[in-house]
């Protein structure tokens, strides 16, 4: 497993891809500094900048777009390479292949997506304390883990991938999350949404409209977790690889 980790944090960690999760992680935390500086005196700035940094521009569009790039990538480029043959060949179960694929993406988003976090709580959110910046950092790393097992599955599923997994993400994740309420069980946002409010329901009061439960959130991104995961290995079992 080993070997197969470092591996794939090689593949992953090319100049380019790794420049735009960099740039796609400092843009709200920019956004948070100029707007605490412009607007931080308002009276409903808490619930806006909850509701239009951490939630719509940080969990609804960056988090799963970095683990997108990331996670379509972990076995998309020996797809297309057609180098994947050298992986399953080796005497190890496919198990041991898909688990550090999907550590891969992990250890390279939920560093930056946690700290971005992070510094965006503490600029404009300071008031909540460490409980916030706990909350936060639990709730990037439930969703950078669940997204990571659903586009590691779908990069081995088609070399399309990347195409694919930003219709979900716009469509899903966004648009129909928005208007069906019952959808935020099956979506990824739902999961870490619901984290982030059941940890701290003060500092993200606003969001309690839109959460779920915290047991919720947590069995259902565990199940997810799990079950992409299975996906991943029965794919890799099953499919032709030349």
């Amino acid at each position: 497993m080993g070997a197969v980790l470092r591996l794939t944090l090689r593949q992953l960690g090319g100049r380019r891809r790794l420049a735009v999760v960099f740039f796609l992680a400092a843009v709200p935390v920019g956004l948070a500094i100029l707007l605490n500086a412009l607007l931080a005196q308002e009276a409903d700035f808490t619930d806006g900048f909850v509701g239009g940094i951490i939630d719509a521009t940080m969990i609804g569009i960056v988090l799963p777009i970095v683990v997108m790039t990331l996670g379509t990538a972990a076995f998309g480029n020996e797809v297309e390479d057609r180098t994947l043959n050298m992986l399953v060949l080796k005497p190890i179960s496919r198990l041991s292949i898909v688990l550090p694929k999907l550590m891969a993406s992990a250890m390279i988003a939920a560093p930056l997506l946690v700290g971005a976090t992070v510094v965006i709580v503490l600029v404009a959110l300071g008031d909540g304390g460490a409980r916030a910046v706990l909350a936060a950092a639990a709730a990037l790393l439930v969703g950078v883990m669940t997204y990571a097992a659903i586009f590691t599955w779908a990069g081995l599923l088609s070399p399309h991938a990347l195409g694919f997994a930003l219709v979900y993400v716009f469509l899903w994740e966004t648009l129909v999350n928005s208007f069906l309420p019952g959808a935020r069980y099956a979506s990824v946002r739902g999961y870490t949404v619901g984290v982030l409010h059941g940890l701290d329901d003060t500092t993200f009061a606003s969001l309690g409209e839109n959460a779920i439960d915290l047991s919720w959130a947590l069995a259902l991104a565990g199940l997810t977790i799990v079950v992409f995961t299975l996906l991943t290995v029965r794919r890799l079992k099953r499919m032709d690889v030349p």
